[in-house]
Order: structure tokens, then C-alpha cells, then sequence
């Protein structure tokens, strides 16, 4: 199964909640995570988020940091603060959380929990009134489910603040609380990592009036292929793709401040610069308009496809092999290793129609093991048997994860031909079609045992990596900020 590393976790499920709202900086780092759980947003250069403790929001901005070590199943991580407010208003924070980490192979899944170490902070204002943190409690657990093509998680915290307020040079002294709790929601795949964070909470001053501050943040990552045209006619090609990688944080901050001001919204937004990275030009003889070549090309110039002529026969049947090894290469899951002695033992086939001499065969002992593929008996593969439609929607709902999210056995999917699909398969139809990664014919039908020509492999493989790349982002982050 795939897990993520000890520091990995720590860097996605750390809370640091403070009602001063805060992040660091992030780095270039394959996940999304909004920093410190407190509905600030940043890019390579600015982190900024809003201070609620005066009564009035105060935006503060700087830079911020972030150190990890780790230890025996254990992470430490460091976040340091300087930011300063548009009229002179000052903060730093430095705070320390460990994360105990419990990986449970046997389930795929992980687990972490996290608590306060140490901590330190202090904003100072013009008038030198000044708000010192004087006790923290922190908790914080959450659990990752590992599936091959995506990684899902979910988490909870709960905590209280207490600061102690010195008003300007006089001596009097008091005592503001904070309560409070939420929940962060993410997955995180090869083309795009999405964190969504909604934190609540109340502010308790010394006479007993409370406020309530709601943060709404999400850090979203993606990979997007684009076509970048070639415009003179004396060449050898007539354009490329590109993958554009994109990320931004975008946040809202909801506010009832009886005593202050009053009821408003607040709403920050930072993009970071797009990366681009040209890839292998296609150069393919018998796709002269027909309706699949995009997809093909696309797929061609991502290593998904290893043609070694210039005929990509798109209308010839797609073998279980190819299509396998061509999943595993899309969602770049990682192959199984090879082992590390300098004198290999040999090695047996996980079936005996393969070849271990194969340059893909890990491909297919890969995806065996993490329960993406199956034979069509235990010792036999059929490398060479035209894919079914079936078998496609089966590999790529078992490479999400998803096939547990059909409904209870003995139900029926909408198709006409529903009495046709086989009974191991049900679970895999119904949730594609749910998320809309296939559909039936004109006559409803799904035709489950119709063989995938290499064209319509293609269109469904370029389906699911915009699924990847687009609708997890959509549900991870705009259904939620947007509708909830």
C-alpha cells in the first residue's frame, strides 16, 4: 500500500489553532495543507491572516516558517511567525507539535495524533497594549485511507487558548479564552491535492461576552495538461502538451462580534506562480482526424502509452496488459521494487503466462498487489486478451478505492442490461457511472463484456485523470466552501 512519510503526515494534519489565524509559508511540496489549520493563505513570497482579539479584524502578513524532525514514529515540527499589521501592530508566534504516527498496513490505512509541546506569542499594539499566550491545550487526530490511485483523510480538533491582555503602560490585566474545534478533509494523487479546513470558534472576554469567529480555508494543488500549439508550417511537428502545475489558498473568515464589529466576512486569496513542463511530441500517422486522437496524443505525451512506431492502430482490441500497466503509468503509482542485492535470485512469475523479463512486468505485480487487477484464474493472466468494458471500469474504480461506496449487495444499477454484468463487477458500474467516468449507449445499455479498442481506452483513461485533476477538487473544495 502506499503511505505517506512520518514528516508528510505531520506537515498534513498538524493544528495549530489560535484565533489569530495563522500559516506558514508553504513549500514546494507534492500536498496541499493550509498551514496551522487557521484560515490564513499564502504563496512563495506572502502569508497573511486575520487577528479577531481586539474585537476589530486586523490583518497581519509577513513570512513565515516551518522545521521538521523525526524520530521513532514520532514528528516534531516547528512553525515560527513575524507578521505585522497595516498600522504598526506587531505578532510572533513560535509553536511546537508532536505527532505520534501509527501506520496499520494491514488495513491501509494511517493514523496520527498530535499535541502541543511548546509554545510562545505575543502581538503588540500601537497603543502597547499587548496579548500574551499564557496556556494552550491542544488535541488533534486523523486518519488517512491509502488507495493506489488516491489518498483520503479526514481529521478533528479541539483546543483552548488563554491569553493575558496588558492594556498600554497601565498595570491592569486580563483574561481572554478561546474555544475551539473543527474538522480538515483532503486527498492528495499525482495530479492534484486538495486540504479543506472549517475551524469555529469563541472568544470569551473577562465579563463573560462572547464572539464567534468561523475560518474556512482550502490549499488546492493541480496538474493540467494544455495544448501548446507549433505556429510555423516548415516543421516536424505541429504542437505539444504541456502540464501546468497550479496552486493557490483561498479562505473566508465569518464574524459576530457583539462588543466590536459587529457581523462581517472577510475573504483572502493567494495564487502562487504556475510551473510548466513540456512533454514528448506524438507523432502518430493514422489518427488524421479521428475522434480519439486528443486523447491519444495526450496520453502518448504523458509515458502512458510506449508506442515505438508511428502507428498507434486505434481501432485494434486494448489487451488487459497494456491497459494495466498504461493505468498504473497515468496515476504514477509506484512500482514494486526490485531487490536490492547485487545477486538476484530468480524469480517467479506472479502468473505463469507473464514474463519477469518484461520491462513492465512490475506494473502488473504491482497492481495484483494492491488489488487493482486480478487473473482470470489464480495462475493465469491472459496478457493478451482484448479488455472487456467491465474489466476497464473495474481497474479504475479499484484504483480509487471507491468500489466500498456502492450500495448494500442485491442492488441494481440503472442499465437495461444490468441481468449482464457480472456479480464481482456490480459495485465498480454502479460508482463510475455515479461519478460519472462512463455512461451506456443510446439504449441504456452498458454492454459489459464488449471489447475496449485502444480509442475508447484511451477516451476512458483521459476521463479519469480529469477526474483526478478536476472533480476531486471540485468536491473537496468548492462543494464545500461554495454549498455548505
Amino acid at each position: 500500500m502506499i503511505t505517506f512519510s512520518p514528516n508528510k503526515l505531520n506537515r498534513l494534519f498538524v493544528f495549530a489553532c489560535v484565533l489569530c489565524i495563522s500559516l506558514f509559508l508553504v513549500a514546494p511540496h507534492a500536498e496541499a495543507k493550509p498551514p496551522d489549520y487557521n484560515g490564513g493563505v499564502a504563496n512563495e513570497y506572502i502569508y497573511e491572516e486575520v487577528f479577531f482579539l481586539t474585537g476589530h479584524p486586523i490583518e497581519f502578513s509577513g513570512k513565515a516558517t516551518i522545521t521538521e524532525k523525526e524520530n521513532k514514529g514520532k514528528v516534531t515540527s516547528t512553525y515560527r511567525f513575524t507578521l505585522t499589521g497595516k498600522n504598526g501592530e506587531k505578532l510572533t508566534r513560535s509553536v511546537v507539535y508532536v505527532a505520534d504516527l501509527e501506520k496499520r498496513e494491514d488495513k491501509g490505512q494511517t493514523t496520527s495524533n498530535s499535541s502541543i509541546k511548546s509554545y510562545s506569542e505575543k502581538i503588540t499594539m500601537p497603543d502597547k497594549t499587548t496579548y500574551t499566550l499564557d496556556d494552550y491545550q491542544f488535541s488533534q487526530g486523523t486518519v488517512i485511507d491509502n488507495r493506489p490511485a488516491s489518498d483520503y483523510y479526514s481529521g478533528n480538533v479541539v483546543g483552548r487558548k488563554i491569553y493575558k491582555v496588558k492594556y498600554g503602560s497601565t498595570k491592569t490585566e486580563d483574561f481572554i479564552t478561546v474555544h475551539f474545534s473543527g474538522r480538515n478533509m483532503g486527498y492528495e494523487n499525482f495530479w492534484g491535492a486538495t486540504e479543506t479546513q472549517l475551524i469555529d470558534y469563541e472568544i470569551v472576554k473577562p465579563n463573560g461576552q462572547s464572539a464567534f469567529v468561523t475560518s474556512k480555508v482550502s490549499d488546492s494543488k493541480s496538474r493540467v495538461l494544455q495544448y501548446e500549439p507549433h505556429d510555423p508550417s516548415l516543421s516536424s511537428f505541429t504542437g505539444g502538451h504541456a502540464v501546468i502545475s497550479e496552486s493557490n489558498m483561498i479562505g473566508e473568515y465569518t464574524y459576530n462580534i457583539p462588543y466590536g464589529d459587529g457581523v462581517g466576512t472577510i475573504h483572502l486569496n493567494r495564487k502562487r506562480t504556475p510551473k510548466i513542463e513540456r512533454l514528448i511530441v506524438p507523432k502518430f500517422r493514422d489518427l488524421n482526424k479521428h475522434w480519439a486522437k486528443d486523447h491519444i496524443e495526450k496520453l502518448y505525451s504523458l509515458g502512458v502509452f510506449d508506442e515505438t512506431t508511428q502507428f498507434f492502430s486505434p481501432n485494434t482490441p486494448m489487451k488487459r496488459y497494456q491497459y494495466t500497466v498504461g493505468i498504473l503509468k497515468a496515476v504514477d503509482i509506484r512500482v514494486l521494487e526490485e531487490p536490492k542485492s547485487k545477486k538476484k535470485a530468480p524469480r517467479t512469475p506472479i502468473f505463469k503466462d507473464l514474463n519477469v523479463k518484461d520491462p513492465d512486468y512490475l506494473y502488473i505485480e504491482s497492481a495484483v498487489e494492491k488489488g487493482i487487477i486480478t487473473g482470470v484464474t489464480p495462475d493465469r493472466f491472459d496478457p493478451d486478451a482484448p479488455l472487456t468494458r467491465v474489466q476497464a471500469i473495474a481497474i479504475l474504480v479499484r484504483a480509487l478505492g471507491m468500489e466500498g461506496r456502492a450500495p448494500s449487495p442485491g442492488f441494481r444499477t440503472h442499465y437495461v442490461d444490468d441481468y449482464q454484468i457480472a456479480d464481482w463487477a456490480k459495485d465498480s458500474v454502479y460508482v463510475a457511472t455515479e461519478l460519472g467516468l462512463v455512461s451506456g449507449d443510446e439504449r441504456n445499455r452498458f454492454n459489459p463484456k464488449q471489447p475496449l479498442t485502444r480509442a475508447q481506452a484511451a477516451a476512458l483513461t483521459s476521463r479519469f485523470l480529469e477526474f483526478l485533476e478536476d472533480d476531486l477538487q471540485q468536491n473537496y473544495r468548492d462543494d464545500i466552501l461554495f454549498f455548505n
